[in-house]
């Protein structure tokens, strides 16, 4: 773990910046793309719930196809080495299948399960409130998938691969065109957001950052 210094991580965080355009003949080696994807399995999420799936669209006829309504996808789409849109699980309250069985993997006794349900219960209805309705739900397990986002964009930044995220598109097109293509179950999922990956073609100009002092505060 200390293979890493600080200053390398800084340097990636500099040069890991929104990327426009890419080099169309270079590809990201099969190796590289799993560790990227990996990051992305391994981030933290509320609860342990890993509310995601990581669908990588390499498809030519399905990106062409949601292309048209993609339009924070600034270069051609093919350009892109390789596109991953983020899914973000529906319905995930406290009492459904989907969280019993991620308590179930975690060997909890019955009585431990009968516990956490309950402690689950009131961190969604009382302390986040997010049982309103479906749509607080969805934006509960969306967060959650931006966690995995900037982790597989640092990561690849620490090798030198460019990333784009995006959430500049027409989601219940892009919704409806993939689950149109049985991509993904529009019941048990929905798109989160996507993100390219690849190699840049130019030099990106350094965006400005806020100060600092702007954007930290201390509480002691």
């Amino acid at each position: 773990m200390t293979d890493i210094n600080k200053q390398q991580v800084l340097d990636a965080f500099h040069f890991r910046a929104a990327c426009r355009t890419y080099d169309p003949a270079r590809k990201i080696p099969k190796e590289d793309m799993d560790y990227i994807l990996e990051l992305g399995r391994l981030s933290p999420s509320s609860v342990g719930s890993e509310p995601w799936k990581f669908i990588v669209l390499q498809n030519p006829a399905l990106r062409e196809k949601i292309a048209p309504v993609s339009w924070g996808i600034k270069h051609p789409i093919h350009e892109a080495s390789h596109l991953v849109v983020i899914l973000a699980k529906k319905n995930a309250r406290y009492d459904s299948d989907f969280l019993r069985n991620a308590l179930v993997q975690r060997g909890l006794t019955p009585e431990q399960m009968a516990a956490t349900v309950i402690r689950y219960k009131s961190f969604q209805q009382d302390d986040i409130k997010i049982l309103e309705s479906e749509r607080t739900l969805f934006d509960w397990c969306s967060k959650q998938t931006y966690i995995a986002l900037a982790n597989m964009m640092t990561g690849a930044a620490l090798i030198g691969i460019d990333s784009c995220p995006i959430e500049g598109f027409n989601y219940d097109e892009v919704n409806c065109i993939l689950s149109e293509e049985r991509v993904f179950d529009l019941n048990e999922y929905g798109v989160s957001c996507m993100v390219t990956f690849g190699y840049r073609n130019k030099e990106i100009k350094k965006k400005h950052r806020k100060p600092v002092d702007d954007v930290i505060e201390w509480v002691e």
